[in-house]
């Protein structure tokens, strides 16, 4: 596994195909002596993994007779395709390939790797030569293509730093980049620090090959299946250590990749005097080649604020922050006194108030350590991933992007700044396995709150937030909102509008961040309506207890089934209200959660109350996409037929899930259920968590309803591909469970779930 093993293989290649080549040559040619063989691209560059396909060029002079050439490169080629081999190859002439070389930027670029192996070598040096005269004289017109192929590549196969599972090779930030930045160096446009992402090259090229193995058919996904034996390969602890290397690495191309394009940019179009001219900004700080940079002759030993005032200044201006200023601020690094003066704190508010410009500049910060040096608690969270299906980035990425949606709330809150810092540190509690991250959050932010220089209330404020930014969320999707008790168990937690509106927006701002799995209209409105319950409550307007569910109607059949939503609104589908009146009666709750089921309803929430010996139902649902809205007479004639048992629910929801089975998909953690009675003071909290699949409400109601309890209502969410089922229970008399009871049926309904997947 390394360089010299890639190089090994390649030669090992080599010896067989010269072999293999001239003999062919001289069985059917005329003049054998006038061909090559050459090696591009990956192979060309001697750097061969397992399954790499094989980039050959088989060069001729023209002067055989096409049959005589055809019958050549098939005895050459059948026997490496009989061999499993993936062969990538072109037979072409010297003319022929400055042509089609011209044209098409994927054999220019291969070209520039090319590599003789066998034959009439002149041949192949010509057309080595040829290649690069034309990637230098054309390259205003190949690379804008070789940049719209790069991003067009990124939108296939995405950034490989924040990917659960990516392409080692096509990801942005992966090792076709690097060669990218290399073919981007050889151009003569600009220089590129190739060197910066030397290490980088060699990790992703070395888990490449861990990954191939000895599979000559293998991909370049690194799945999350494969992730723990490749990282057991490498020596890495677990697969969590090997993706925070792989990040790193990513985030190092990636970084190289985003600074070369504006360098590109910025001398594009300029005079050699405009491109020097700099426009001085700030003390120490000029504008040169469209980037923030230091003074000429500045001596930043005295000036330990110059590189937060700089990356304010790049950030607010919309500007990178110069490769070269980042490399002098580490290496003559100077301490901030502690705390931090008031100006530097604005500096730090003003970087993160920059919005998305703010990301380029921090990663320019982070990329040479600089972080880290003012922040030391950033080290830990530092390219950390999430294998998490909810989170999309790594946890320091994910902060940064808190900040930018944090950046766009500033006006909805009386103090930014607290929101700010909130927003870019609310997890920098996370990747300590016996820690909850929200606690020991809120233990790391209070020092280093102290150390930038916020005054002890407002170093509260921020580690309440840190403390309680999943607090609003996870109330407001798992909790009966209209419960007097949900809204006191907030207030008494926050206390303050000013906090809570903060906490409000932080709560936005992260779930934004995490993305569209985790953060919905739906659930946004949820929050919204908590909110502002709560700030009711803190302005001395007293909740009102729920009122019983009223039916639209009275109940003249056992059953009645109402579609309350309009049925032909398209948006109604999103957000569809299903009412049921039926008399009360064993094991109803659980046929009508198995009944949306199989109707192929996404629950949202459900309640429940029955009155006279006669139940009243609220579903909100949402139709799955590829489901038509069945009729409310169709469903009152499936929810007859389960209650006789005539239609077998469990059956029906067992062939679903069947379909589920037929793919391995990823490894997920087991159900937990928990069992409390300290929010609502009238009933006993269920909550499930678990990964999300048909059928778990049917199963859980089932479960609780056998046990000889009463569910007063439900409460149903899906972030992402993790189910959170919330339900309110009582015994027979009405009232909560006793915690050994609650504490049993927990465990009975979990050991159900497990049997069940």
């Amino acid at each position: 596994m390394g360089t010299r093993e890639r190089r090994d293989r390649s030669n090992q290649i080599d010896k067989a195909l010269r072999v293999s080549f001239l003999d062919c040559a001289s069985k059917y040619l005329a003049k054998p002596e006038l061909v090559s063989l050459a090696a591009v691209g990956g192979y060309g560059r001697g750097e061969l993994s397992p399954a790499s396909d094989l980039d050959l060029l088989i060069l001729h002079n023209g002067s055989e007779k096409p049959q005589a050439i055809s019958e050549f490169v098939n005895a050459f080629l059948y026997p490496l395709w009989d061999q499993g081999r993936a062969i990538d190859h072109a037979v072409r002439t010297r003319s022929e390939t400055r042509e089609v070389a011209i044209e098409d930027i994927r054999v220019a670029l291969g070209l520039l790797d090319l590599r003789h192996i066998a034959g009439e070598s002149e041949l192949s040096n010509q057309v080595a030569s040829d290649a690069l005269e034309n990637w230098r004289k054309s390259r205003e017109k190949f690379l804008p293509k070789l940049r719209k192929s790069i991003q067009e590549r990124e939108n296939r196969s995405g950034e490989l730093a924040f990917l659960l599972e990516p392409d080692l090779k096509e990801a942005r930030g992966g090792l076709r980049d690097i060669n990218a930045l290399r073919a981007i160096e050889i151009s003569g446009a600009i220089s590129v620090s190739l060197t910066r992402v030397a290490e980088s090259e060699a990790l992703l090229a070395n888990v490449r090959d861990v990954l191939h193995g000895d599979n000559l058919k293998a991909r370049d996904l690194l799945l999350l299946t494969e992730q723990d034996r490749v990282a057991s390969i490498m020596g890495y602890a677990d697969a969590d250590a090997l993706m925070l290397d792989v990040a790193k690495a990513a985030r190092a191309v990636d970084y190289l990749m985003d600074s070369t394009w504006h360098r590109i940019d910025s001398k594009s179009g300029q005079s050699w005097l405009r491109r020097r001219k700099d426009q001085k900004i700030d003390q120490g700080l000029v504008i040169l080649n469209s980037e923030v940079t230091i003074e000429d002759g500045y001596d930043i030993s005295k000036d330990s604020a110059i590189g937060l005032r700089a990356a304010a200044a790049a950030a607010q201006r919309g500007l990178p922050l110069s490769i070269d200023a980042c490399v002098l601020l580490s290496e003559k690094f100077s301490a901030l006194p502690n705390p931090w003066p008031k100006s530097v704190l604005n500096d730090l508010v003003s970087l993160i108030g920059a919005g998305s410009s703010m990301i380029r500049v921090f990663e320019a910060l982070d990329q040479d350590g600089l972080i880290e040096k003012w922040i030391p608690e950033w080290s830990h969270v530092r390219f950390l991933p999430q294998r998490n299906v909810l989170h999309r980035h790594t946890v320091d990425r994910h902060m940064l992007e808190t900040a930018v949606h944090a950046a766009a709330l500033t006006r909805t809150v009386t103090r930014p700044d607290l929101l700010l810092v909130a927003a870019l540190f609310h997890d920098i509690g996370k990747g300590f396995p016996d820690k909850d991250h929200c606690d020991y959050g809120e233990e790391l932010i209070r020092p280093l709150a102290e150390r930038l220089g916020f005054d002890e209330k407002d170093c509260e404020t921020i580690a309440l937030l840190v403390k309680e930014h999943l607090l609003l969320s996870a109330v407001a999707t798992r909790r009966d909102l209209e419960d007097p008790a949900t809204i006191g168990f907030v207030v008494e937690k926050i206390k303050e509008p000013e906090a809570l509106q903060l906490l409000h927006a932080l709560s936005i701002s992260d779930g934004e961040a995490t993305g569209k799995s985790a953060w919905s209209d739906w659930k946004a409105g949820l929050v919204s309506t908590l909110v502002g319950k709560c700030l009711a409550a803190m302005a001395g307007i007293k909740p009102v207890s729920q009122p019983d569910l009223v039916p639209t109607k009275s109940l003249v059949d056992d059953i009645s089934i109402t579609i309350l939503s309009s049925e032909n609104s398209a948006e109604s589908l999103d957000n569809i209200e299903i009412e049921i009146i039926a008399k009360d009666q064993t094991g109803l709750l659980s046929a009508v959660a198995g009944l949306m089921t199989i109707s192929r309803f996404n629950v949202r929430s459900a309640k429940t109350r029955t009155t006279n010996e006669i139940a009243v139902m609220r579903w909100i649902v949402e139709l799955d996409a590829n489901a038509q809205l069945p009729s409310a007479e169709k469903l009152t004639d499936q929810l007859k037929k389960a209650l006789s048992g005539e239609l077998d629910l469990g059956r029906k929801i067992e062939e679903r899930n069947e379909n589920y089975r037929k793919h391995p998909g990823i490894p997920t953690p087991p159900p937990v259920v928990f069992a409390a009675n300290d929010l609502a003071t009238n009933a006993t909290i269920i909550e499930v968590r678990m990964h999300d699949r048909p059928g778990i409400l049917f199963n859980v109601t089932r479960a609780i309803s056998r046990f000889g309890v009463d569910i007063k209502s439900a409460i149903v969410s899906t972030l992402g591909a993790e189910a959170f089922d919330t339900l309110y229970v009582t015994d027979l008399e009405g009232q909560p469970l006793t915690g050994e009871r609650a504490q049993l049926l927990a465990t009975k309904v979990e050991n159900i779930l497990i049997t069940h997947l």
